[in-house]
């Protein structure tokens, strides 16, 4: 009544026969079940004050239950054999137990490690020293003592230390380790080069712009490590799942108890079967399943010039219903360029020179794109700017100033015509240049049109295969522009987009993300502007150009550091293999418990006479946490096939 039936893995021949004896057992088996069990059983009691139990609970109480059974059965045989029972001890179960989940913790952590080797890379691309040029002489220094406005001096070969802009010079640098660029891009004075990248050809000198933690690399580090740490909508659920998953599994154990001991018995087989089912059900792959592959999955974004902040962004990329795309500096490329100036009352004279000398006086105090290109204009011109007074900058609309004695007002014809100035005199000219796609900027001096300028910005090389790609994939693409109708038709037309807002203020953008969500779509939003932020921020993933605006950057969940619009799929691309990645772990979690609780209770035993043996149940649960691990690596071996 008391020999316990065929139990898989039981016999431990490796054990020598003088360690058969009980007493020896316990003297060798106290000081290992205490000191390596110590961390289990804090745990275990911090959990119990906290009114909470966790895997550590499960191991406590499985190996504690060995191991206090035995002494009992040690020190009291008799109570056992007068009820006709074997005084069974079950020692080195307790000891090899704790073993095997200590030994699967240390591969797990060892594991783990390698999900943050994106981290290491990153750090290591630091360079350790800079070259500076002071009082006309090189010399070097650690990176730490680089300073804003140092002037860092760049030999071929060299990492580049800090973020700055070329002042002297001219090389290729490539850049493949931040922005997932692969070919060398070209640098000359003026360029912004970006810290930890590998100078290759020349030499050149650049002005330190961001040193320390606020480098483009230290950013990065920065935000991959708050994404690692960040938990996915599914990582919830399975944290939920594990609240409830551990009572569940003592009432199993406590219900697995009971019948074998009713039916049986026999207080050995009740015991073993109940240590068995706390042992083996720890829910350790369980709680590892989703942190794993995120962090690996966050790191491969890294390594490819893909900054994701958060574990939900990347989880929600996969479910985008709509991406909406900003025109200029996203779909474009961002440098507009004046193609044509048209002036009341014909050709261009020296009156009419005066009235762009007025406009680019106004605009010289402007920050938008627009403003930029016609300054660039107006100095191909050779013209000088004038003082301005009273600058003011209407948001959407356009800017205005007192120059010369007199108002110059440079805008969207909305706004113009809001001011009530008559603009019938270049009606042809207009319309001709409309359709051409071209955006224009109505010049009026004193509340009368003087004239207008039209310009053109070059979409991206890219954009249109980018924009084919994603209606492939089922997804709706939508443009955003604060340009007229008939330009905004001419570039959805040239891009392959079919819907469109036009002449959308910076502040409508976030209503019409709202307007989109409001359809019942998830809404991705990419844009590279300060007056994208608001709609980045509004939309359920935000997609900045990484080459934009530090606030756009700030406001996104994502950033495509190298400005390449692949990344977008990209960026699909790995939040589909990621949250597959957590579902093939989370799949394997649940299968092992649902098939290992019931051995481990003896469902077997009424068949075949079999039971498992713990020690094997705690060799099972460790290897399920390694193997959970194992898989998320395999993301590693992942390739972005469209960001390159």
């Amino acid at each position: 009544m008391g020999s316990l039936p065929m139990m898989v893995g039981l016999e431990l021949p490796w054990i020598p026969s003088w360690l058969h004896s009980p007493g020896l057992q316990l003297l060798l088996a106290t000081p290992v079940q205490f000191w390596c069990g110590y961390g289990f059983y804090i745990n275990a009691w911090k959990a119990f004050r906290r009114h909470r139990a966790t895997m550590d609970t499960l191991i406590a109480l499985g190996t504690s239950a060995a191991y206090f059974y035995s002494i009992f059965a040690t020190l009291f045989p008799n109570f056992f054999l007068n009820q006709g029972l074997m005084p069974e001890v079950y020692y080195e179960t307790s000891v090899v137990v704790i073993a095997l989940i200590l030994l699967g913790r240390w591969l797990e952590h060892r594991a783990r490690g390698q999900t943050s080797q994106a981290i290491r890379q990153l750090i290591g691309l630091q360079a350790r020293t800079a070259r500076l040029i002071r009082n006309g002489e090189a010399i070097d220094v650690p990176i730490a003592a680089v300073q804003v406005e140092d002037v860092v001096l760049v030999r071929p070969g060299e990492k580049i230390p800090v973020d700055g802009i070329v002042i002297a010079g001219h090389s290729t640098v490539d850049e493949s380790m931040v922005t997932g660029e692969s070919l060398p891009v070209n640098k000359q004075p003026g360029d912004e080069a970006i810290g930890a990248t590998l100078n290759l050809t020349g030499s050149f000198q650049l002005r330190a712009t961001r040193v320390g933690q606020a480098t483009i690399l230290a950013q990065i580090v920065q935000l991959v490590r708050q994404a690692q740490g960040s938990k996915a909508p599914i990582q919830r659920l399975a944290d939920q799942v594990t609240g409830w998953f551990v009572p569940a599994v003592m009432a199993i154990a406590i219900l697995t108890f009971v019948v074998w001991f009713n039916l049986m018995g026999n207080l050995s087989l009740a015991l073993v079967t109940t240590v068995g089912v706390l042992i083996i059900a720890c829910p350790c792959a369980l709680g590892l399943a989703t942190p794993t592959s995120v962090m690996v999955g966050t790191g491969k974004g890294a390594e490819n010039g893909i900054l994701i902040k958060s574990a939900e962004s990347l989880e929600l990329a996969h479910k985008l219903n709509v991406i909406v795309l900003d025109k200029t500096g996203t779909l474009t490329q961002g440098k507009p360029t004046v193609t044509d100036y048209v002036a009341v009352g014909g050709e261009v004279g020296s009156q009419e020179l005066s009235w762009l000398q007025l406009a680019a006086s106004v605009e010289r105090y402007s920050e938008h794109p627009l403003a930029a290109a016609i300054i660039r204009y107006a100095e191909s011109q050779q013209i000088k700017p004038l003082e301005v007074d009273k600058f003011e900058a209407i948001t959407g609309s356009g800017v205005q100033g007192w120059v010369c004695g007199q108002w110059v007002q440079i805008g969207t014809k909305r706004w113009l015509q809001e001011l009530e100035i008559d603009l019938h005199a270049l009606q042809g000219r207009e319309s001709e240049l409309e359709r051409a796609g071209k955006t224009l900027v109505f010049l009026a001096v004193a509340q009368k049109l003087v004239g207008l300028l039209a310009i053109a910005d070059q979409v991206k090389p890219v954009a249109r295969e980018v924009v084919q790609k994603l209606r492939r994939r089922g997804l709706e693409v939508v443009m955003l522009t604060g340009d007229n109708s008939a330009t905004a038709a001419a570039i959805a037309q040239e891009v392959g987009i079919q819907r469109w807002f036009a002449q959308v203020r910076p502040d409508q953008k976030a209503s019409v993300i709202q307007e989109l969500q409001a359809e019942g779509k998830r809404v991705a939003m990419v844009g590279d502007g300060i007056n994208d932020a608001p709609a980045l921020a509004q939309a359920d993933v935000g997609i900045a150009i990484g080459t934009g605006t530090d606030v756009a950057v700030s406001a996104s969940d994502i950033t495509l550091i190298s400005g390449d619009l692949q990344g977008i799929i990209a960026a699909i691309e790995l939040s589909q293999a990621t949250i597959a990645n957590i579902r093939q772990n989370l799949f394997f979690a649940f299968i092992y418990n649902i098939f290992g609780i019931p051995i481990a209770a003896g469902i077997l035993y009424p068949l075949w006479g079999w039971l498992l043996n713990p020690i094997i149940a705690g060799g099972a649960m460790a290897f399920s946490s390694v193997s959970v691990v194992t898989n998320a690596l395999r993301l590693r071996n992942f390739k972005l096939k469209a960001s390159h």
